[in-house]
């Protein structure tokens, strides 16, 4: 049976996952929300995204992808943001 890393119990690692899977489920849903606000048409004439739509969608996610992974490293370096 394997210990648990830097002397953590079970109940902490189960914990940090926990609070890991509501972070990403808190931003998935502010990344949908964002790019929908910015991207789809409040008047729903079509049953699927136009081709502008759907561009607008992939580089809103991207960029926020993007932004998102350097407020991450930032965070995480100790280095002071630009």
């Amino acid at each position: 049976m394997a210990s648990a890393p830097s002397g953590l119990d079970k109940d902490q690692i189960f914990g940090m996952a926990e609070q890991e899977m509501e972070y990403r489920v808190e931003l998935f849903n502010k990344l949908t929300k964002t790019c929908f606000d910015k991207c789809i048409e409040r008047r729903f004439k079509e049953s699927e995204l136009n081709m502008g739509e759907c561009s607008c969608v992939d580089r809103c996610v991207a960029k926020y992808w993007q932004v998102t992974s350097i407020v991450g490293q930032l965070l995480g370096s100790s280095r002071p943001p630009m």
